[in-house]
């Protein structure tokens, strides 16, 4: 993803770990998979990584240096 730099520094970051960052899109920028807004950016940094949803949303996905991308999209 070439433009991943610049999408990330128009997010709000919520969470930082070593596992996971998590931005949200407070902005109203458009996922790159479906051109919709989206919810969150989730970065996964370690081979496995577990979400516990609270609720169903829709997720697109994306790869930036090997790191899945998930793009959320609440109902």
């Amino acid at each position: 993803m070439e433009d991943y730099d610049e999408l990330v520094s128009s997010l709000t970051p919520r969470q930082e770990s070593d596992s996971v960052s998590i931005y949200q899109n407070t902005v109203g920028i458009a996922c790159p998979a479906c051109e919709s807004p989206f919810d969150n950016l989730i970065v996964c940094k370690d081979e496995f990584n577990s979400l516990e949803l609270d609720f169903a949303m829709d997720i697109c996905t994306a790869i930036h240096d090997g790191n899945p991308l998930l793009f959320t999209h609440k109902h």
